[in-house]
């Protein structure tokens, strides 16, 4: 476990307010909720011991973060519900929700063509599983996040606060292209000028040219999307080589991003390959997802335009530990860019490239890359990446929000003024930071100064309320 200072208490006793406490005269008693932290792991900055948290359910706020001596008397009869360890709610930034059928082939036929009403049903599954592995807010690139976003709010199933991208814009014949269907029903399903009706409602859109760039943007804008995701090089799941080529053109890559800026949105990319890497740099992307040959080059270009990095490591490790279960040249690829992979999100890290987390994870329920093992890539940060413990938290938790650039909210960090996510488990991840896979030892999580999970909590129940 690395060094930090504990810093004590500062007078009174921990559980209890101090001499000539008052009565609390409030209007919105009902609506606070108070946590004990033994032991406070904020998100940013190191962990602190015997604090007391107060959130407002109505506001989804927290509104006071401190010893409990120095509770504000309106409080004082706030009941302190203590948990062993406290912090952030996760942001898992790289996402996908595609409801993908786990009786076919993990590809991208499968991906692409699943009827929107059975990916519907299954991704009502797995973003209560994200959630209850800890994941308050999640950001989506490429998928049906948008509309799941309405649901969520709405209250009709149980979730993290959604960013989704819409549809990854994939050029014909790159990443997101569908290889294993005639080029006609491809475009009939993804092109931007597709005649049918799923057209702008998509996980993938195949755009070419400049002008169908621009409106690839304005579709998702149309969706709701909160951010826009680019394919710039192949990848494992596609027939491409991830390595040598860049996709786009520097011009249509660039309209992407220009025209996402002008609605207030940063663009990340999918990049493995180094010359995809350059080419979305150069043309302002904000986020490199995998970057699996970046090297001292890229490092310097990404601190320099400040690009952060999602490495995305559990897809990797789930195609190797399943080969039976991935097509041959799926698996192949993956072999020959493993090592490679790891090794540059290692020197990333050495070489100071701000990094976030997130998994890839895009199966449905019951297949190897199934959500809710998105806490891997906390203990991966880790063993892969070099991090130290308190360090990969900070990318699981501070450092989420900022993907999203000017959108990014006030979330991620136990501090007065952000949302009221928050997790409570029983055992301290910096001293063993394996606990983070395990979603079972995230006993609480309130989403919004909500309890969403808690021992004996019926998932419906919290719908209900």
């Amino acid at each position: 476990m690395e060094d930090w200072e504990v810093v004590p208490p500062i007078g009174g006793s921990c559980m209890s307010p101090g001499p000539g406490a008052r009565r609390r005269n409030h209007k919105d008693e009902d609506d606070i909720i108070g946590i004990f932290a033994t032991l406070l792991i904020p998100g940013k900055g190191g962990p602190v011991k015997d604090q007391a948290i107060l959130c407002s359910r109505r506001t989804g706020k927290i509104i006071y973060l401190g010893w409990p001596s120095h509770i504000p008397p309106v409080y004082y009869n706030v009941h302190l519900q203590e948990i062993s360890v406290v912090m952030p709610g996760m942001w898992e930034c790289h996402a996908h929700f595609m409801g993908a059928s786990p009786r076919r082939p993990i590809d991208s036929n499968n991906l692409a063509m699943t009827n929107p009403a059975e990916a519907g049903a299954r991704n009502a599954r797995a973003i209560k599983d994200t959630l209850y592995a800890g994941f308050t807010s999640a950001i989506e690139l490429g998928g049906y996040a948008t509309e799941l976003q309405r649901v969520v709010e709405e209250g009709s199933i149980l979730g993290p606060t959604l960013y989704g991208a819409g549809g990854a814009i994939s050029m014909t014949g790159g990443h997101g292209d569908v290889f294993e269907i005639p080029y006609g029903c491809v475009h009939q399903a993804l092109s931007v000028n597709a005649p049918g009706i799923h057209a702008g409602s998509v996980v993938m859109l195949q755009v070419d040219g400049i002008d169908e760039c621009r409106k690839a943007v304005r579709l998702n804008l149309r969706r709701g999307a909160r951010l826009i995701k680019v394919f710039a090089s192949g990848g494992i799941v596609s027939r491409d080589d991830p390595v040598q080529y860049q996709q786009f053109s520097d011009e249509e890559l660039k309209v992407i991003v220009q025209e996402a800026e002008r609605n207030g949105m940063i663009c990340a990319a999918h990049a493995m390959g180094k010359a995809g890497i350059l080419a979305a740099i150069r043309a302002g992307v904000k986020v490199i997802e995998h970057g699996s040959y970046a090297d001292e080059e890229v490092f310097s270009a990404m601190k320099k335009n400040d690009v952060m990095l999602v490495a995305a490591i559990t897809p990797l490790d789930a195609i190797l530990n399943n080969e039976d279960k991935y097509p041959p040249e799926m698996y192949r690829k993956t072999a020959d860019l493993a090592k490679v992979h790891k090794d540059a999100y290692r020197n990333a890290v050495k070489a100071g490239v701000k990094c976030a987390l997130g998994s890839d994870l895009f199966g449905g329920p019951g297949t190897v890359q199934a959500a809710g093992i998105n806490g891997n890539e906390v203990p991966l940060a880790v063993e892969v990446g070099g991090m130290m413990p308190l360090q990969a938290i900070e990318a699981a938790t501070a450092n989420g929000p900022l993907t999203l650039g000017p959108q990014a909210p006030k979330s991620g960090q136990v501090k007065e003024g952000y949302d009221a996510d928050l997790l409570g488990l029983d055992e301290n991840p910096l001293d063993g930071i394996e606990v983070m896979r395990n979603s079972k030892s995230i006993k609480y999580i309130w989403k919004q100064g909500k309890l969403v999970k808690a021992p004996g909590l019926d998932p419906w129940s919290v719908l209900d309320r």
